[in-house]
């Protein structure tokens, strides 16, 4: 693996296991049995390595949140929707857990994720569309535009509730809790869904639901 790879994989995992605040380039270094300057000679500063890392959480969350061109919305794609959303917030759940400081530090990466917000809305907006043409919501009763901003919101938000409301001090995050939140934006579906989709969506509810504490 080349050392710019190693770099980003080590400070990926410092960052979700410790926080981003209380990681530095010298504790990275340390962890890959490095000197610093090595370190900085591919990247100047911890900036860059998380505007690197958000930049592969983009590409990821921008690749699966598409409609299918040429045919319908199944339940099968509903499923794997929410598992790419789950992986996206285990993967790089620092950044959600840190979300207001990072922006605050650097205003390319505000400007960025601005952007990234605004595109995550629109593709939710689609994919809510996409379900209501399908018929797995009732047309009557969805609006894509309210779904699509409660469910980013949800999403977004989950990682910060879990720290502030549920963890207890040093208590460290689990899969588990992670799935919970694929659950939350789930559940607020099921009084839209239409008969033939209940059985399906029961099924995946069922598994990702998870006690929170």
């Amino acid at each position: 693996m080349k050392t710019r790879e190693r770099i980003l994989q080590a400070s990926l995992q410092l960052f979700n296991e410790q926080g981003e605040r209380a990681v530095t380039t010298n504790h990275i270094a340390a962890h890959l049995d490095m000197s610093p300057g090595n370190l900085y000679y591919h990247f100047r500063n911890k900036q860059q390595i998380i505007a690197e890392l958000f930049a592969r959480y983009e590409a990821q969350v921008d690749d699966y949140l598409r409609v299918p061109e040429g045919r319908a919305l199944t339940l099968t794609d509903k499923s794997a929707y929410l598992e790419s959303a789950f992986h996206g917030l285990w993967d790089y759940r620092f950044l959600l857990r840190d979300l207001e400081h990072l922006l605050d530090c650097d205003d390319q990466l505000a400007e960025r994720y601005r952007a990234f917000s605004r595109r995550c809305v629109d593709g939710a907006r689609a994919i809510y569309q996409g379900l209501v043409d399908a018929g797995i919501l009732h047309h009557e009763l969805t609006d894509p535009d309210v779904l699509a901003v409660n469910s980013w919101l949800l999403m977004t938000g989950w990682v910060s509730y879990l720290c502030t409301s549920v963890l207890e001090s040093g208590q460290a995050l689990t899969p588990e809790q992670l799935r919970r939140g694929v659950y939350q934006v789930l559940a607020q579906e099921w009084p839209l869904l239409s008969d033939e989709a209940r059985p399906a969506v029961a099924e995946l509810l069922k598994a990702y639901h998870s006690p929170l504490r």
